[in-house]
């Protein structure tokens, strides 16, 4: 399972606990999904959906979330969507909150706390650079979350055993009513070069003989290159 999406399950089974409910799994992909699937059955969640169909294979992230859409408006019930803040593949973080726009739902990403949830509202802590937001969402909604949520727990033997055997429902692209339009290898944007940041320039170390003289240096130094 995506490490991040474990986060995602563990909120789902604590608010279970909390609220009650039932908590659905829905992934896309081939047989490493099954396995990701059964992982989550382990621990507990009630039942999961894979979405496996050749012509959705190589899909982009934008049309990820168009099949994930289509998968949940087929499941049709829903309160709150729950995913991992990114893939660890190419971590775009974008399919959550594409989601969100495919089904016209509002979103809240990155999200570290849900401080309070009924049956028609939800707020929520959401990470920014500065610290966080506190954020009320009209349900249904999709969040994003990230590791500071919780700590996920880890499957007991009888889980285990018990998701070996556990049904899996199985969607095709005729299933969800889609076809090769925008998906897979017909996505609406490629990949044309992958490659890592440039270095970082070697840094300077400023010496000087007292501490003064060199708080003097640097502050002539960050007044040139207009830091301040």
């Amino acid at each position: 399972m995506n490490p991040f999406d474990e986060y995602a399950v563990e909120e789902a089974l604590r608010l279970r606990e909390k609220h009650g409910g039932k908590i659905t799994v829905i992934s896309l992909g081939s047989d490493k999904v099954e396995s990701a699937l059964r992982a989550c059955l382990a621990l507990g969640v009630d039942e999961a959906v894979q979405i496996t169909d050749p012509v959705f294979d190589k899909s982009d992230p934008q049309a990820i979330a168009r099949i994930l859409a289509a998968g949940l408006k087929k499941i049709g019930e829903y309160h709150l969507i729950l995913a991992g803040k990114q893939a660890i593949d190419d971590d775009s973080a974008q399919v959550p909150a594409a989601v969100a726009a495919n089904l016209d739902l509002p979103q809240a990403m990155f999200v570290k706390k849900i401080d309070s949830i009924d049956e028609s509202r939800v707020v929520v802590w959401r990470t920014t650079e500065e610290g966080y937001d506190v954020v009320e969402l009209a349900l249904p909604a999709v969040i994003s979350v990230v590791k500071e949520i919780n700590e996920p727990r880890l499957p007991s033997l009888k889980g285990k055993m018990t998701a070996r055997k556990a049904p899996i429902a199985k969607w095709s692209a005729a299933d969800l009513g889609m076809d090769a339009t925008g998906v897979g290898v017909n996505s609406y944007t490629k990949t044309i070069k992958v490659a890592p940041p440039p270095p970082r320039q070697k840094g300077e170390t400023i010496e000087g003989e007292t501490p003064e003289e060199i708080a003097d240096k640097l502050y002539k130094k960050l007044k040139e290159n207009q830091v301040l």
